[in-house]
């Protein structure tokens, strides 16, 4: 997984609205700096062997350079986000670009942020709710694309997305996750599945250190969190590092530039 990732770009990033802690009408991304960081990112994941699919971002979207929200997908069946208001309208370039490579598409009924509260960890899913996804598209997230769901709520809105506060490092394998990020019963769930979990303080967390992309073998993350990637590469893993300082003011890292294509299909006897 995390090998196909359909992103936009960043031609018309800016800050117009605040739906995020991180946002700030009043602090805007510088434009040149965010082009470039987001096209470093896209230069990593192809240097890590990883295909790009494309879709152009609109002058009416500032915030479709982040594309997890868009939908969450598993073999040739889409799920749509349903995001805030101000993100809306993204939704029918996102649903344009899917039917056109031949996803079969489910609309979300209920509030939810795609891939930024659903991440793939081998036949499991991680769910957030608690902040911008209503619990009941989960039971939907399940039929629809046959995954076993593990709920995880999140505690504030500094962690709007779950993406900011749980990375899946290697599928099936290894997690890793902001304690303080969810709560008591959440966290429980997480030391439930039997998965190897890094903890990251609360002070990485913030400065996206979770929003990452791993395919097992290459991480893609921000920089800033020298604990977590000093971690991970103890574990053999190889680690970039990408300045995202103007990406952060619109509240996303790595994961949020990114939305995966290729989440295997479940395991059958």
């Amino acid at each position: 997984m995390n090998k196909v990732l359909l992103v936009s770009d960043a031609a018309y990033f800016r800050v117009d609205y605040e739906i995020n802690p991180y946002m700030h009408t009043e602090v805007q991304p510088d434009h040149t700096a965010a082009v470039v960081e987001h096209l470093n990112i896209v230069v990593a994941h192809r240097a890590a062997g990883r295909r790009i699919e494309y879709v152009a971002s609109a002058p009416e979207c500032p915030d479709m350079v982040f594309t997890a929200n868009a939908a969450v997908v598993r073999g040739n069946r889409a799920v749509l986000g349903a995001p805030p208001p101000e993100r809306k309208a993204e939704l029918p370039y996102f649903q344009e670009w899917l039917i056109e490579h031949d996803y079969d598409i489910v609309e979300a009924p209920y509030p939810f942020s795609g891939q930024g509260d659903a991440l793939a960890c081998g036949d499991l899913l991680l769910t957030g709710y608690g902040q911008r996804t209503d619990r009941r598209m989960h039971s939907i997230l399940a039929r629809a694309l046959d995954y076993e769901v593990v709920p995880l709520r999140t505690v504030s809105p500094r962690w709007y997305d779950l993406d900011l506060a749980v990375a899946v490092v290697e599928p099936g394998r290894t997690l890793a996750y902001c304690p303080e990020a969810l709560d008591e019963q959440s966290r429980r769930r997480l030391r439930g599945l039997g998965l190897d979990l890094i903890e990251v303080a609360v002070e990485e967390a913030t400065r996206f250190a979770l929003n990452l992309i791993s395919d097992g073998t290459t991480v893609t993350m921000t920089k800033g969190a020298p604990r977590l990637a000093a971690e991970l590469r103890t574990r053999g893993l190889t680690v970039v590092e990408l300045d995202t300082t103007e990406l952060a003011k619109g509240g996303g890292g790595v994961r949020c530039t990114a939305l995966t294509l290729d989440n295997p299909l479940p395991a059958r006897p």
